[in-house]
This record gives C-alpha cells, structure tokens and sequence, in this order.
C-alpha cells in the first residue's frame, strides 16, 4: 500500500487515536486507495472503478472470458453454465479435458449442487477457502444454475471455491451464478500476476482484462484439498496453506541451527521448502519445471524466501534424478550437495506429515508413475522400510518396458501393449488376430504395431520401469478407458472413476516371487492380474467391476507384504494416493488387520512434498555420520 498516499480523509483517520482505523496499514478509500480498471486486449481503459466490476458482470453474462486479478494472481473466468463460453476457454488454453474449478456465489448453492459433509463444509468456509473436491449430487435442485458438463467432462467431482477477496464477493454477487475460475496462465506455464505480463501471456485466451493498480508482490495458486479417509488431504498447497511451518522433532539443536538448509524438490509439481531451527517453510505450489517461465518462477521463489526469512543455506538437498532441472540448479549452488532417492523423501515426507519419529521402523508404500532408483531405472512400485541409516528397498513391482520412454506416458495404449507382451511375449505379434478385441490393439495401425514390435524385440528405448502409476496406465488402456492423456494422471484418474458406486470385495490372483540372496528379496509378479482382466474382458464384465477388482487386488498386495515384513506402521505416499477409493480401502483393511496406517494431510502426497523429505533425510544424513 505504500504506492497510495491518503486523502485528507483518511490520513485524518489514521492519525486520529480514537478512530478505528488509527494506524491501520492498509487504509484506504475510492478516492486514494486502489481501484479496478477493465482493459481490452490492447490495454485501453474501456471503464473504471464500480463501473468496470459492473461492465465485467455483463461481458461474463454474454460468453466472454475475462482475466481477472485477484490475490495471489489471474483468473480466468467464464459463465459455468455456458457451454460455449466454456469449450472457447477450453480451446483457447489448449486443455480439452482437465476439470475447470469453479467458484460459487454461496453454500447454499454448493449444497443443492453437490453433496457436502460437515468437514468439506467446514473447508470451504474457512480462512484458507481453497478448492474442494465434491461430489456432485445425480439430481441437483436449482438446475437453472448447473455448471456445464464441459467443465469437468465425465468427472463425479467438482471443485469448488467460495469467494476469498472482497473483490470476488462484489462480482459474485452481481452475477448470481456459478463461474470457471481457472489459473491465468498458459498450460504448463506458471499463474500471470503482473498487469502487463497478463496482457501479453493471455492475450489469445482473454477477451477483456480486470485489472487493479495494487501489486501482487509473490504470486500464489489456489489450494486443493480432497477429504480423504475422514479428514483433509491438501493435493495443492499453496494460498492460505503455504508457507505455514511443519515442525519436526529427533534432531539436537546444534544440528538443525547449524543446517540452514534448502531443499530444491523435484521436477514436476514443483515447491522448495527450507529449514530453519525447527521447522521446515515449504513453498507455494510453483509448477513443472519444463519451460522456462517456470523455472524462472522456481529460482525467485528461492530468492524471496532468502529474503523473506533473512536465510543463507549452507547446505542444499536435492533429487537424486541427475537430469532434473532443480538438481541441475542445486548442483551450481557451488554448496555441499545431499541426493536424495525420490521415493525415500516421500516417505520421509508423510512420516514427518504425520509426526511420526524418522526413525521409527515404518513400511512405506511409495507409488507413483516416475521416480529415479538407486540402480539407474524408473521405480514407482517401492516398499521401502526405514531403517537407522536410510531405507531398505524390501519389495517392489516386477518391472515392464515403457516402448518410446516419455512417449508412453502420454500414450497409455504403448504400456498396454508392453504388459501385455510380458504375458504373452512374441505370441502377441504372431497371433495378433486373438487379440483384437481389445481397445488398446485396436488403436494401433499395422505400421505402428509393426514398429513397437521392433521396438519390444530388440529392446530399443524400451526402458524398464517398476511404477504403478504406469501399471494403473496400461490397465485403463486395456478396458478401452483412455488411450491417450491431455495432463497428467489422466488415465489412471478415469480408472478410477470407473467404478463410480460399486460395491465388491472381489480380487484377482497375484504372487509374491521371493528372491532371499538378491537386492529387493520380494518381487510382485502381476501377470496373473492381465490374464484374469482378459478373462473378465472376453466375459464381458463391466470396466466398473474390472477397476474395482483392479483397486481391490493393489490393497491385497499391500496387506501381503505389510504381513511379511511385519512391521506396524505403514507409510502411504506419493502421487498413486490421491486415489480416494485406493486410500480409503487400504487404510480399512490395514487397520483390520492391526496394522497403524499414515497418509498425507498438510503436505501434498505428490511431488509437492518432497521437498520436506529431502531435508528431513539430509538430516538424518548428517545426524548418523
């Protein structure tokens, strides 16, 4: 507020003891204090002040995207019931199918919308007021203010927000509807918070620009948080949650003031995080480092977090991944450097979560689609028991070939084919005419089929991997649920949704090989699972019923192992556990069987959070040498 001197009025007021406004930082009034102003797309002023929030109301009512600035940044919003309006914002950000979140006028009419518990209830009206993800109701009341299905295609869930700023109130209020409010960026590219940057960035996406003159000095996205297995789940820390402390315990005194410590994250889902005395300041959410405005964003945060908290780390931590951007960036700290194995720092990351002492003998349970191993492949299917001095790599996935490395995440029909080749091996190529009811052989052409065959054959950039994330890839390929993603976790998310209300404890065969004289002692063979799919498939069982046997089999296997190697505390992280019907199930079962299970609450189970593990384990690092 230093920009806007006080009007007589107001200086009058804040000199003035017994007024309520004596000394008060932010005052202000129409006349001194900030105003809005709506732009067009060449950043000519169309109107000012009241009239501009009134204009902005009318070009939303007529199908026009607006960019609007908030607190932390952009918006961009539409009319949510106004399918076009919606599929213009959804072609013009190059996001065809990833839900939009929403912005609702009232509670109210959350309720008549969605089902709403006294927890989710409790979210949306709190200070934070992030993004929540709610069930939509199959016969909402007030239909005449129903989002368009184009917000959240083929989705049960909505995420939904109340208005935060007085700005949004004013605006929400005049409408009297429910709006798109999505980040005001690019895809991949971080949230616009600077008037000229968003005219430029957003020029193609937005019709009309509202803009204020009262700088946004460190941009932030809106939160999102997922209840999940009766209590809250932040998937997106950042506004309101970050960067509010986690404290830890375990380590002396000397130790954690002598580390002033950055931890650099990973590569996507970006947010660093730093130590100072007895509690860890992790970051705002600040994106995938794949383009350059991001990685940008990634090293000012770092700077204003110097600055903020008056920090000069002595030591940095960082993914063991050598070609992640943030290691790259650690490494050229010229600072004692720490590596940290990526799905390590996720268990060490929810044990700290959870306050559960570092070196109590947990199991973690770490899945995800992609993370460095110790032995230069991709895990994501780990076990990892913590020990005294780090981890044990105690089981995992048996491993399968992703044909075209990072193609095949974007492409789950390539992992589809991959698994089913470790099944059937060339029998697959030879006899491809049985195999053809299935999606994922149907959405090949004969030359591609032919070329991934080579490719399977002669092991060329076939690179092995132990993920679950990418198990859950292929099996959505294989029921013909998605063969190609547009973000992130696409497929593995609409697996899930499959099963909708189902409900079925049923399970499919799976063994566990033990191997005692080798590095991981147990390995899970999951060839009978595809096998028994197949079956299901050929007797046309319903995708609902298949996912949910899928989902049942993944917990049997996590309460087989937890059995056989029989510690109490099991340790559910990383980006696999955003599953709602996967962590919820697990914990039942786990606790049925008088196992303690922890997942995350106020540090996202995805890579956002493994930016405390980091530290945490450089701790422990230091402590045990």
């Amino acid at each position: 507020m230093k920009e806007f001197e006080m009007c007589a009025r107001c200086w009058a007021e804040y000199q003035n003891p017994l007024d309520r406004r004596f000394h008060a930082q932010p005052n202000a009034c129409p006349n001194c204090g900030p105003h809005l102003e709506l732009w067009d797309r060449e950043g000519k002023i169309l109107s000012s002040h009241h009239d501009a929030l009134l204009a902005t109301a009318e070009a939303i009512r007529q199908g026009k995207i607006l960019a609007i600035k908030g607190l932390g940044g952009f918006h961009l919003v539409v009319d949510a019931r106004n399918e076009v309006a919606v599929q213009k914002l959804r072609a013009r950000k190059k996001r065809p199918d990833k839900p939009f979140a929403l912005m609702y006028t009232d509670l109210e009419l959350i309720k008549a919308h969605c089902h709403v518990s006294t927890l989710e209830e409790k979210l949306l009206l709190s200070p934070e007021a992030p993004i929540v993800l709610l069930k939509r109701r199959t016969q909402p009341s007030a239909l005449i203010l129903y989002p368009s299905a184009k917000v959240a295609p083929n989705n049960p869930y909505l995420g939904i927000m109340l208005p935060y700023t007085p700005l949004h109130h004013l605006l929400l209020k005049e409408l009297g509807f429910p709006v798109v409010a999505t980040s005001g960026n690019l895809t991949d590219e971080p949230i616009c918070f600077d008037n000229q940057e968003a005219l430029s960035r957003l020029n193609n996406i937005a019709d009309l620009f509202l803009v204020h003159n009262r700088p946004i000095v460190r941009p932030v996205d809106d939160s999102i948080v997922r209840v999940i297995g009766g209590r809250e789940q932040i998937l997106r820390r950042a506004r309101g949650y970050a960067p509010l402390p986690i404290k830890i315990s375990g380590f002396s005194q000397e130790e954690q003031k002598s580390s002033f410590l950055l931890a650099v994250g990973g590569q996507l889902k970006n947010a660093i995080a730093f130590l100072q005395d007895d509690r860890i300041f992790i970051s705002q959410y600040v994106g995938d480092l794949e383009t350059l405005a991001t990685f940008e964003r990634f090293q000012q945060t770092i700077t204003d977090f110097q600055q903020l908290y008056e920090l000069k780390p002595v030591r940095v931590a960082g993914d063991l991944h050598p070609h992640y951007l943030s290691t790259q960036f650690a490494r050229q700290l010229n600072l004692p450097l720490t590596p940290v194995q990526h799905h390590y720092a996720h268990v060490l990351s929810c044990m700290t979560d959870n306050q559960l002492h570092w070196n109590e003998p947990a199991l973690g349970v770490a899945w995800d689609g992609t993370g460095y191993g110790l032995d230069d492949t991709i895990w994501g299917g780990e076990f990892l028991a913590i020990t005294d001095t780090g981890f044990e790599r105690v089981a995992s996935l048996q491993t399968f070939r992703l044909p075209g490395g990072e193609r095949a995440i974007k492409e789950p029909k390539r992992i589809a084919l991959a698994l089913l080749y470790e099944v059937f091996g060339e029998r697959l190529f030879a006899e491809l005419k049985s195999f053809v009811y299935l999606p994922c052989i149907k959405a090949f052409s004969p030359r591609e089929l032919n070329i991934l065959r080579t490719m399977l054959n002669n092991n060329i950039n076939t690179p092995s991997a132990s993920s679950v994330g990418r198990l859950f890839d292929g099996i959505a390929s294989i029921l013909g649920i998605r063969q190609q993603i547009s973000y992130e976790g696409q497929a593995a998310i609409e697996l899930e949704l499959a099963i909708a209300d189902l409900k079925t404890n049923a399970v499919y065969n799976f063994e566990l090989i033990q191997f005692p004289d080798r590095t991981i002692p147990l390995v899970i063979d999951w060839k009978r699972i595809i096998k028994e799919i197949l079956t299901d498939i050929i007797n046309n069982l319903s995708p609902a019923v298949i996912s949910a046997k899928f989902h049942n089999t993944l917990v049997a296997i996590i309460i087989a192992i937890a059995k056989n190697i029989g510690r109490k505390h099991i340790v559910l992280t990383d980006g696999c556990w955003q599953n709602k019907y996967l962590t919820e199930k697990t914990i039942a079962l786990l606790r049925q069987e008088n196992f303690i299970p922890y997942w995350h609450h106020r540090v996202p189970c995805n890579d956002s959070g493994i930016a405390l593990g980091q530290i945490v384990a450089t701790l422990r690092t230091k402590t045990n040498n």
